[in-house]
C-alpha cells in the first residue's frame, strides 16, 4: 500500500443520499493523492462545512432533494479562498449543466463513470484544468454554435461592426453632450472632419439625426450607460446634423 501523501487533495462531498457519499468516501481515499474532509447532505450543511475544512475540490450533486446544486454553488465558491467545483450527477440535463458552468464549476462527471474517471477528474481540475463529458462538450459546442448564428443574422450586428474605432469615439462623445465644435477638439480633427464622420455614423446605422443616433446608441450600449443621457437640442439645417 502506498505512503499517504503528506499534501493530499482535501475533497469534499455535497450529497442527500449517505450510502452514496460513505461509498465516495471509501472510493476517494483508496487513493492516497486524496483525503475527504466531509460530507453535507444539504445546502446549509454544506456551506458551514466549506468554511470549516475550506477544500480544494467540492463534488456537488445537482439534486439533494428538495433542493438545487445551483443555488448553493457560487455561495460555495464564495465563501473558499480556492475550492474548484466538481458536478457528480446523474441527471441528463444540458441546460442544467451548462448554467453549472456559468455559475462556476469546473467539472462535470455523470454518476454511472468509472472510479478511474471520477479520479482523474478531481486531479485534473485540482490543478486548473476544467473536465466535462464529451457529450456535454458536444451539446456546448453546438448551443455556441447556434448562438453565434443568430447573432449573425442580426442586422444590428453588422452594422454596429461597421464603424470605424474613430465613429465609435465620435458616438462617445456625442453620447456626452458634446457639439461638432467640442468633438473636434476632443479629438484634434477638423468640425469637417467630425460631420464627415457623422454623416458615414448616420448612413451605416440608418439613423437620420443626433436624436436618434443618441437613442440607437443607448439602446445598443454604444455609449456609456451608466452616465446620464445627454440633453439633446437639434440644432438648424445649416448648423449640425
Amino acid at each position: 500500500m502506498s505512503a499517504p501523501d503528506p499534501n493530499p487533495i482535501r475533497v469534499m462531498i455535497v450529497d442527500d443520499h449517505p450510502i452514496v457519499s460513505a461509498g465516495l468516501r471509501m472510493l476517494l481515499e483508496s487513493d492516497p493523492a486524496l483525503s475527504v474532509v466531509g460530507e453535507a447532505g444539504n445546502s446549509a450543511a454544506a456551506l458551514a462545512l466549506a468554511v470549516e475544512t475550506q477544500p480544494d475540490v467540492i463534488l456537488l450533486d445537482l439534486d439533494l432533494g428538495g433542493e438545487s446544486g445551483l443555488d448553493i454553488l457560487p455561495q460555495l465558491l464564495s465563501v473558499t479562498e480556492k475550492a474548484r467545483v466538481i458536478i457528480l450527477t446523474g441527471l441528463r440535463a444540458p441546460e442544467t449543466h451548462h448554467r453549472a458552468l456559468q455559475l462556476g464549476a469546473m467539472g462535470l462527471v455523470f454518476k454511472e463513470k468509472t472510479s478511474e474517471i471520477l479520479i482523474k477528474a478531481i486531479r485534473r481540475v485540482h490543478a486548473g484544468e476544467v473536465w466535462f463529458d464529451r457529450s456535454m462538450m458536444g451539446t456546448a459546442l453546438s448551443k455556441m454554435s447556434r448562438a453565434r448564428e443568430a447573432y449573425e443574422l442580426d442586422p444590428e450586428v453588422a452594422r454596429i461592426e461597421s464603424l470605424t474605432d474613430r465613429e465609435c469615439e465620435v458616438i462617445m462623445l456625442v453620447g456626452e453632450g458634446l457639439k461638432n465644435k467640442q468633438i473636434a477638439g476632443r479629438l484634434y480633427i477638423s468640425e469637417t472632419t467630425v460631420r464627415h464622420h457623422l454623416t458615414s455614423i448616420f448612413d451605416k446605422l440608418q439613423v437620420t439625426d443626433r436624436l436618434e443616433l443618441l437613442i440607437y446608441a443607448y439602446r445598443h450600449r454604444l455609449v456609456d450607460s451608466s452616465r446620464k443621457p445627454a440633453p439633446v437640442s437639434l440644432p438648424s439645417s445649416h448648423e449640425e446634423r
